[in-house]
């Protein structure tokens, strides 16, 4: 009995221990090799890189694939990348600093330091604070203004963007519904500037970046000194992957403009797991814990459902201050995405894991591998099921490419049978205006007509007869899948008198808002 019963223990034990080893443990570098090797064989990508953070420890930091499919310049650790929308977190971390320092509160009216901010309405400007300025409450709709900011190469100033919300038609109520927008983090990034003394881009190097080691990242595209290990963009929108043209807007910085490797972004992670600590022994402190619990609070909910839902169980998603907050399997997960053209990607922690991880990429889609490859690494820790991330975007892209191209083709044939349409381009022709996006003009050019904006300069492209008064305009700016309708609204003569507009692809970016366009005839 005694021999039993101490076999028994021992199978007990070792039952245990083997539970113990087989629970999920994360993917080791092999394997994470292993994923994007078979992504970069799979899509029609340029390069990207991956770093991992667990427990205190930077465990994988590595590049693959090419910076530039031109030069074949290999990607690294130290390969400087857009990060795109990730630069939100900086900007709600720069504001928490602020916060500590006492120079300011996030319940402030941001007409208290921007007394020429506007609203849709009065109630609204008097009383939006620099806390609605994070987290797309405002009650304007997705991408509200980018326009402005989209394609970058526009004359728009930090005025135009404090002008134009009072231009704006809102979608919902104040602080009722999530909207996605950019333009109110230029705001934010104002507000920084008018209380520090310092660009967005010059508090967050030196308050942020230099402070964590974060040598080689910039505060915008315009501020790299040294460009011999920059990712360039690509895309394949277009079909064949090619090299498009870095974006470079500073008056987006503290929406997008962050250049980052994932080694530098490696500290930003530690940094966020460790409650705004860092240094020697965590000793030095960026941010406070009191400031880390408002910037990870749910401020606006996205959805929510009592009974857990897919394979991670999710029961709700919502958005706190430039960062999203999610649960998976019982763990709460911090993350953000950031896109611009030919730039994807996506950082994210795990606080009851500490873990962290950052994925960056430079072709559009890529496989949208930024997202996927993180997926399989959460899946790793958080033990879900397997499954094979890089079939499930090969089979959706091809879904979804499929769809999208359908319809599109089916407006250029339409353009193509209505050539011989005959047309009087001089009832078209004219200057027409937005308050909030400028004027564009409707001109003749070796006898087609043609739309300029006068403000985004890169929208320019020649317009094609579609169908009734539509037109289909195809841009010269070719670096995002953004052609347009145009529809002319006439008068008694068959004057055009006012244009509205809207995207041809239903995949267009949210960010070329063109149906919130309400151009009227000037001249």
């Amino acid at each position: 009995m005694k021999t039993t019963r101490v076999l028994s223990l021992f199978l007990i034990l070792v039952i245990g221990l083997f539970n113990l080893n087989t629970k999920a443990q994360g993917l080791s570098s092999n394997q994470i090799d292993s994923i994007v090797n078979k992504a970069l064989d799979l899509f029609q990508m340029a390069g990207l890189a991956v770093s991992v953070v667990k427990d205190g420890k930077l465990i994988h930091a590595k590049g693959y694939g090419y910076s530039s499919i031109e030069s074949k310049k290999a990607v690294d650790e130290n390969t400087l990348f857009a990060i795109a929308s990730n630069s939100k977190a900086f900007t709600a971390a720069a504001l928490a600093i602020l916060v500590d320092e006492g120079k300011l509160s996030l319940k402030d009216k941001v007409v208290e330091h921007i007394p020429e901010f506007t609203m849709y309405n009065s109630y609204v400007r008097e009383n939006f604070t620099i806390e609605d300025l994070l987290c797309h409450r405002s009650g304007l709709g997705l991408g509200a203004g980018d326009l402005m900011i989209f394609p970058d190469g526009g004359d728009y100033t930090i005025k135009d963007v404090l002008q134009s919300f009072q231009y704006q038609t809102p979608v919902s109520s104040f602080r009722t519904k999530y909207d996605y927008d950019n333009l109110l983090y230029i705001v934010a990034g104002e507000i920084i500037q008018r209380i520090s003394g310092k660009t967005w881009a010059e508090f967050v190097e030196t308050k942020i970046m230099h402070p964590l080691g974060m040598a080689r990242s910039v505060g915008s595209h315009e501020r790299l000194q040294v460009k011999s290990n920059v990712a360039l963009p690509h895309s394949s929108e277009h079909g064949e992957l090619v090299e498009v043209a870095p974006y470079s807007s500073s008056l987006t910085d503290a929406a997008g403009g962050i250049y980052s490797s994932v080694n530098d972004l490696s500290k930003w992670l530690l940094v966020q797991l460790n409650a705004g600590k860092y240094g020697l022994d965590l000793k030095e402190e960026l941010f406070s814990q009191a400031r880390q619990n408002e910037m990870w609070k749910l401020h606006t909910m996205l959805n929510f459902t009592a009974k857990g839902k897919d394979r991670y169980q999710n029961h709700y998603r919502g958005y706190g201050l430039g960062w999203v907050i999610e649960d998976y399997k019982g763990y709460t997960i911090i993350s953000h995405t950031g896109g611009l053209p030919g730039m994807l990607s996506k950082t994210l922690v795990i606080p009851e894991l500490d873990l962290g991880v950052a994925v960056l990429t430079n072709a559009l889609p890529g496989g949208y591998t930024y997202f996927t490859l993180a997926q399989a690494i959460i899946d790793s820790y958080v033990e879900a099921e397997p499954k094979d991330w890089n079939v499930y975007a090969s089979e959706r892209l091809k879904g979804t490419s499929t769809k999208v191209d359908s319809i599109v083709n089916a407006v250029w044939e339409t353009v193509d049978l209505a050539k011989s349409q005959p047309m009087k381009f001089e009832n078209y022709m004219g200057t027409f205006k937005d308050n909030w996006f400028g004027e564009i003009e409707i001109f003749e050019k070796e006898g087609e007509l043609w739309f300029k904006s006068l403000r985004s300069r890169k929208l320019l492209g020649r317009m094609y007869y579609y169908k009734a008064t539509t037109f289909a305009i195809k841009w010269e700016y070719r670096d995002m899948n953004c052609d347009a309708f145009a529809t002319f609204n006439l008068d008694q003569e068959g004057k055009a008198i006012s244009i509205k507009m809207k995207g041809i692809s239903p995949n267009i970016d949210f960010s070329f808002d063109f149906h919130d366009l309400d151009l009227k005839r000037v001249k």
